[in-house]
C-alpha cells in the first residue's frame, strides 16, 4: 500500500496547488488508512509534509507580492505557541480521539468550499484597525494544528481578512507562511514523544511537493468553484469514513458509565 500512499501524496499536493488549501486534511487519513501508520505518528508526520508544501507555495506567492511578512510574523508566532501547546496536549488524548477531532475539522473545512468566498472585501481593505481577536484566533489555529496535524488554512485565511484586515489575495499567501511556521512548531512538540519513519516522511513530502508544483501550474486552467465543491463532497465522505472507523470513541463514555453502575451494585 506504500505505492498507493505515495500516489495519493501527489494528489494531496495537487489539491493544495489547485485550491490553495484543504488538501492537507487528507494527509493523516492517507498515512493511517492507506500506508498503515499509527494515528499519533501519522499526525506528527503530517506536520512537516504540510509545512514544507506550504513554504514552497508561500515562496511563489511572495514573489508575486502576495505575502505580508509583518502580519505573518505576528500571526505566525502566536500560532506557533498554540501549535506547540497543542502537540503537547495531544499526549493526553488517544489516537482515536485525535482522529475524531480531525474528522470534525474536515467537515468544517468544507463549509467555505460549499458556500464560496463571501468575506467582505471592504473590511479586508481597511488596514486602520487590528482586531484584538487576532490573538485568540491565531492561538486557536495553532492549537488545532498541534492537536490534529492540519495546516488550518481554512481558519487562518478568514482570520487574516476579517481580523488583520489583509486583502484576500494576500491573505492566501500570508496564511501559507503562517501554516509553515506553526507546522514546524507543532512538529517540534511531537519530536521525542512518537516514533517517526524518516524515510517514509521524506518520500511522502517529496511527492506532495511535486504535486503542489503541478497544481500551481494547472490552477489557471481549472475552474476553481466547481473543483472546490467536488473536493468538499470528497472531504465529507472521507470525514464520515474516519468517524465510522473511530466510532468507539463515542461509545467509550457510555461503557465506562455502565461499568461504574455495575460496580456500584
Amino acid at each position: 500500500m506504500l505505492t498507493l500512499g505515495l500516489v495519493l501524496a501527489v494528489g494531496i499536493g495537487l489539491s493544495l496547488g489547485l485550491l490553495g488549501g484543504g488538501g492537507s486534511v487528507l494527509t493523516v487519513p492517507v498515512l493511517v488508512y492507506v500506508v498503515g501508520v499509527a494515528a499519533k505518528p501519522a499526525i506528527a508526520m503530517s506536520l512537516p509534509v504540510v509545512g514544507v508544501t506550504s513554504l514552497i507555495g508561500a515562496t511563489i506567492h511572495w514573489r508575486l507580492g502576495n505575502v505580508q511578512l509583518r502580519t505573518a510574523a505576528l500571526f505566525g508566532v502566536l500560532a506557533m505557541i498554540g501549535a506547540y501547546v497543542g502537540a503537547r496536549l495531544a499526549g493526553l488524548l488517544t489516537g482515536g480521539v485525535q482522529l475524531t477531532l480531525l474528522s470534525v475539522a474536515m467537515l468544517a473545512a468544507t463549509v467555505p468550499m460549499l458556500r464560496g468566498s463571501r468575506i467582505d472585501s471592504r473590511a479586508a481593505n481597511d488596514t486602520s484597525v487590528l482586531s484584538p481577536m487576532i490573538v485568540p484566533a491565531a492561538l486557536a489555529v495553532g492549537l488545532l494544528t498541534g492537536l490534529v496535524g492540519i495546516g488550518g488554512g481554512f481558519l487562518a485565511v478568514p482570520a487574516l481578512v476579517l481580523l488583520a484586515r489583509v486583502p484576500m489575495r494576500q491573505a492566501v499567501g500570508t496564511s501559507l507562511v503562517v501554516i509553515a511556521m506553526n507546522s514546524a512548531s507543532g512538529f517540534a512538540g511531537y519530536v521525542g514523544t512518537v516514533s517517526i519513519d524518516w524515510g517514509l516522511l521524506a518520500a511522502f513530502t517529496a511527492c506532495a511537493v511535486s504535486g503542489a508544483l503541478g497544481g500551481v501550474l494547472l490552477s489557471r486552467y481549472v475552474p476553481q468553484a466547481a473543483l472546490k465543491r467536488a473536493f468538499a463532497v470528497f472531504l465529507i465522505a472521507t470525514s464520515g469514513f474516519v468517524l465510522y472507523k473511530n466510532r468507539a470513541v463515542f461509545s467509550a463514555p457510555a461503557t465506562r458509565v455502565a461499568r461504574v453502575s455495575a460496580t456500584a451494585r
